[in-house]
C-alpha cells in the first residue's frame, strides 16, 4: 500500500494485469482458430474466465481505492490539521495518510514504513511497532510511552477496519533527559528500560565511570538494584561506594542517581534518634546478629548495652529456625510480618509479639524488629485452647458414656436374666450378683462422664440450700472423719435456686472428700453460703457471670492447695493429684458438670500450703412453686401372653435380645426391628394391631422421633417408649410435641423395662 492515498500502483501488479489480458485475448483467438467446436468452446470458456477475473481484480482495486479516498478525506477532516503527528500504516506498516504535523515533524513519507520513518526517533522502534499494532489488532487499541532524545512519546495506535491501522505521536519535552537539566547535575545520573539498556547518562555519570556506558550490569556489581541500598560502583579508578536512588520515569525508565554515603556524624545523629524512642526496637543483619537495640529494649530483654547476640539466641518457638526467617525477610522472600515469640528465660515464660520489617539504613540493608509484650496475649490463647480442649472432652466423654450404656444394658439385662433362672442356693448366684453389682459400679462411672460432658438426666426442683445442707450435714460428717471438722455458715436471706438435688448433694461430698483428702493432718472444711447480687457482668476464668442475684456456696478448706500449673486441669476428666487407686480423677469434673447444667458457674483460688476455696453460683429461682409430686405408680401387674403387642425398634443387637427376650417373659408379643426403616415397613400391614413402640433415640438413617411421627399418623393412639444412652435433654422437644410418650434412660433393667411398659398399657 503505497501513494498518498493507498492506490495498488506497483510496477509488479502492473505487468501481471497485461499478463492475465494476453491470456485471456489468447483463448479468445484459439476459439475462433480451431475447428473443433467443442474446443473452441473450452478455449472460448477459458478466455472470459480470464476476463471476468481480471475485471473482478480491477473492481475491487477500484473499490479499495475508493474507500481509501473516502477515508483520506474523513482523517484530512478529522486530524488534517491536528498539531500531534498522526499516520495510517497497512497490516505490513506502510505509510498511507500522514497529516501536515507528521509531514513537518518527519518529512514527506511516501512508499516507506513507519518503522524507517521512526529509526532515529528512539530505540528498537521495530519491535515497539510490532508489539503495539498486534494489542491494538486483538483489543482495537493500544498505548506506549517511550523514551526519545528530546523527551519521551506517547505512541497511541488504533485499528481501522481489518487491514489499516491509525498512529499518534505525541511527544513530551523532559528537562531532566534532554540533557540541559540532567547535565548540570553534580550528582552522576542515568536512565535506563527495563532491559537494563542505559538510553542517558550525564557528565557526571560519563567523569565517574571514564565513558559513556550502555548496560546497568557494565556498572554495578551486584544484580538488583534497591533504592537507598548501599551499592559499590565499578568507576574509573576502581570501586567506589555510593548510596543509589532511583526514581520511576515515564515509559517504564528507570531514572538512577548516585549520592555519597553519609559521614560518621550523620550516623551518630541517627542511631541518638533510635536510642530515645519510647517503643523497643532492634537491629539485625541478614545472618542474625543484633546490630544495634534502644534502651526500651535492652530494658525488656535485660540485655546489656554492648551485648554480642544473634537472633536465635533471644527467641525461639517458631516452629522452624527463628534465624531463617529473620534471612527470608532480609532477602526480601517474606515480606516481613509479626509472630509470637518465647524468650529464651529458663526460669519463667516470656512471649513477645515481634514485627520483623526489611529497612535501609545509611544505605546498609537490615532488618527492624519491634518487640511487644504478648504474655498476657498467650496466656489468654492458652485459656481459650483449654475451653476448647474442656468442650472437645465433653463431647467425647458423651460418645463413650452413650457406648458404654449400650453395652451395660446388655450386659445388666442378660445378668438379670440369668438371675431369674437362679435362686439363692446356686453356687453361680453369687457370681451372677458380683457382675451385677459391677456393672452398677460401670454405670455410676459412665454417669460421672455424662455429667461432665452436661448430658445427664437431671431432675431440677425448687430447693432451698439451707434445708439442703443441713439434711447433708450427718453425711458430710461421716465423710470427714475425725481429724477433720466439718464448719457450716448459712446467709440468712438466702433466696431459692432450682437444681436437681440428689446432684447438688453429689457435688457437694466431691468437694468435701477432695477438701477431707488435702489435709491429711487434719483441720477444718468451713462451707457457707452468701447472697450475692452482681451489678454488673463479673468476668474470671474464661466465664462471664451476667448480672442478677445469687446464691453462692463456697467450700474452703485449709489444705495443702493447688500449684499454679494445676490449676487450669482439675476440672479435666481423670485429671487427679492423687496416687493409683486413691482417685479416679471424676469427683470434679463431675461436680463442674452438674454445676453448668444447672445454669451455674464454679471457681476455684487456691494457692500451695494456703488451701483451696471453691465458688458455687447459682442464680435464684423467682419462679412459682413446683407442681405437687406425681401420684405414686400403680402396682405391678402380670400380663397374659397376648396381653399387649410391643414393636421394639433398637440398632443395637445385644440390647435388642435382652429386651425382646424379658419382654415375652413377662407375656408380651414383641416385634423387633434393626431400624426406623424396617420398622415403618412393618407397620404398613393394617391388620397388624400394636400397642407400644419402644425405640430408641439415636439409630443410623432415621432417628426415634422422627419414624415415630411418621408412624402415629396412622395410629394415632399407639403408646412411645424412647430408650437412650444420652440423657432425655437431647430429646425434650422431640419428645413434647409427641403424645403419650415417656423416656427410659439406658442402662436399664429388666424390671425397669417391664415396668415402664406395663405404665403406658395401664
Amino acid at each position: 500500500m503505497v501513494g498518498k492515498a493507498g492506490v495498488p500502483a506497483d510496477r509488479q501488479g502492473a505487468a501481471r494485469l497485461w499478463l492475465m489480458l494476453a491470456i485471456a485475448a489468447g483463448c479468445l483467438l484459439a476459439a475462433i482458430a480451431l475447428p473443433d467446436s467443442g474446443r473452441r468452446l473450452m478455449a472460448a470458456m477459458a478466455g472470459l474466465t480470464v476476463v471476468a477475473v481480471v475485471l473482478l481484480a480491477r473492481g475491487q482495486a477500484w473499490w479499495r481505492h475508493w474507500q481509501d479516498r473516502r477515508l483520506e478525506q474523513r482523517l484530512i477532516r478529522l486530524i488534517g490539521l491536528d498539531a500531534t503527528p498522526c499516520f495510517t500504516t497497512d497490516a505490513e506498516g506502510l505509510i498511507g495518510f500522514q497529516n501536515r504535523a507528521a509531514e513537518e515533524r518527519f518529512g514527506r513519507r511516501d512508499r516507506t514504513t513507519l518503522v524507517a520513518a521512526l529509526h532515529d526517533h528512539f530505540a528498537n522502534p521495530a519491535s515497539v511497532l510490532y508489539r503495539l499494532q498486534s494489542r491494538a489488532a486483538n483489543l482495537g487499541a493500544a498505548r506506549e510511552d517511550v523514551l526519545t532524545r528530546r523527551g519521551h512519546t506517547r505512541l497511541s495506535v488504533h485499528r481501522l477496519g481489518q487491514l489499516r491501522y491509525l498512529w499518534r505521536l505525541e511527544e513530551f519535552v523532559d528537562r531532566a533527559a534532554s540533557g540541559r537539566g540532567a547535565e548540570t547535575l553534580s550528582l552522576p545520573m542515568l536512565v535506563a528500560n527495563k532491559s537494563g539498556v542505559i538510553l542517558f547518562s550525564n557528565e557526571a555519570m560519563r567523569r565517574l565511570l571514564g565513558g559513556r556506558p550502555k548496560r546497568l550490569d557494565r556498572i554495578f556489581t551486584v544484580a538488583t538494584l534497591r533504592s537507598g541500598e548501599e551499592v559499590e560502583v565499578a568507576s574509573v579508578d576502581g570501586p567506589v561506594r555510593a548510596i543509589l536512588a532511583e526514581v520511576e520515569g515515564a515509559g517504564e525508565r528507570r531514572e538512577i542517581y548516585l549520592m555519597p554515603v553519609p559521614d560518621r556524624a550523620g550516623r551518630e545523629a541517627v542511631l541518638a534518634d533510635f536510642e530515645h524512642v519510647p517503643v523497643s526496637l532492634m537491629k539485625f543483619g541478614g545472618d542474625g546478629s543484633l546490630r544495634a537495640a534502644n534502651r526500651a529494649a535492652r530494658d525488656l530483654l535485660a540485655l546489656e548495652p554492648e551485648a554480642e547476640i544473634g537472633f536465635s539466641d533471644l527467641f525461639e518457638g517458631l516452629g522452624r529456625a527463628v534465624a531463617d526467617w529473620l534471612a527470608d525477610v532480609a532477602a526480601e522472600r517474606l515480606p516481613g510480618g509479626a509472630e509470637v515469640l518465647r524468650l529464651r528465660r529458663p526460669d519463667e515464660d516470656v512471649f513477645l509479639q515481634i514485627t520483623l520489617r526489611r529497612i535501609v539504613e545509611q544505605g546498609r540493608p537490615a532488618v527492624l524488629a519491634v518487640l511487644n509484650d504478648a504474655t498476657a496475649l498467650k496466656t489468654l490463647e492458652a485459656q481459650f485452647a483449654q475451653s476448647q480442649k474442656m468442650q472437645a472432652i465433653g463431647q467425647l466423654a458423651g460418645g463413650i458414656a452413650h457406648d458404654f450404656n449400650n453395652l451395660l444394658t446388655a450386659i445388666s439385662g442378660h445378668c438379670d436374666l440369668l438371675l431369674l433362672r437362679h435362686d439363692r442356693g446356686d453356687p453361680e448366684y453369687a457370681d451372677l450378683v458380683q457382675i451385677h453389682q459391677n456393672a452398677n459400679r460401670a454405670a455410676s462411672l459412665v454417669g460421672q462422664l455424662l455429667a461432665f460432658s452436661r448430658k445427664q438426666n437431671l431432675k431440677p426442683e425448687r430447693l432451698d440450700l439451707q434445708e439442703v445442707l443441713s439434711d447433708l450435714t450427718h453425711l458430710l460428717n461421716r465423710l470427714v472423719g475425725e481429724r477433720v471438722s466439718l464448719k457450716l455458715a448459712h446467709a440468712p436471706d438466702l433466696g431459692p435456686i432450682r437444681a436437681d438435688k440428689r446432684q447438688l448433694e453429689q457435688v457437694l461430698m466431691n468437694l468435701v472428700v477432695n477438701a477431707r483428702d488435702a489435709m491429711p493432718e487434719g483441720g477444718v472444711i468451713c462451707i457457707e453460703t452468701e447472697a450475692l447480687t452482681l451489678r454488673e457482668e463479673l468476668r474470671r476464668d474464661r466465664a462471664m457471670v451476667p448480672p442478677g442475684d445469687y446464691a453462692v456456696i463456697r467450700v474452703i478448706d485449709t489444705g495443702t492447695g493447688i500449684p499454679p500449673e494445676r490449676l487450669q486441669k482439675i476440672f479435666e476428666p481423670f485429671f487427679t493429684t492423687k496416687r493409683t487407686g486413691e482417685g479416679t480423677g471424676l469427683g470434679l469434673s463431675t461436680a463442674y458438670g452438674i454445676v453448668k447444667q444447672s445454669g451455674g458457674f464454679i471457681f476455684v483460688d487456691s494457692a500451695p500450703g494456703e488451701g483451696s476455696i471453691f465458688h458455687l453460683y447459682f442464680p435464684i429461682h423467682d419462679g412459682p412453686e413446683d407442681a405437687a409430686d406425681p401420684p405414686p405408680p400403680r402396682p405391678k401387674m402380670q400380663l397374659k401372653q397376648g396381653d399387649g403387642v410391643v414393636l421394639l425398634v433398637e440398632d443395637e443387637a445385644p440390647v435388642r435380645a435382652f429386651a425382646s427376650r424379658a419382654l415375652r417373659l413377662r407375656g408380651y408379643t414383641v416385634l423387633e426391628a434393626e431400624n426406623a426403616e424396617e420398622a415403618l415397613k412393618t407397620l404398613e400391614d393394617p391388620a397388624l394391631e400394636v400397642d407400644v413402640f419402644v425405640t430408641d433415640v439415636v439409630m443410623p438413617g432415621m432417628d426415634g422421633p422422627s419414624w415415630v411421627r411418621q408412624a402415629l399418623t396412622a395410629r394415632p393412639h399407639v403408646r412411645v417408649i424412647f430408650v437412650s444412652g444420652y440423657a432425655e435433654d437431647c430429646l425434650t422437644e422431640s419428645q413434647a410435641r409427641i403424645p403419650n410418650s415417656v423416656f427410659l434412660p439406658k442402662p436399664f433393667s429388666l424390671n425397669d423395662l417391664t415396668a415402664t411398659v406395663q405404665g403406658q398399657l395401664h
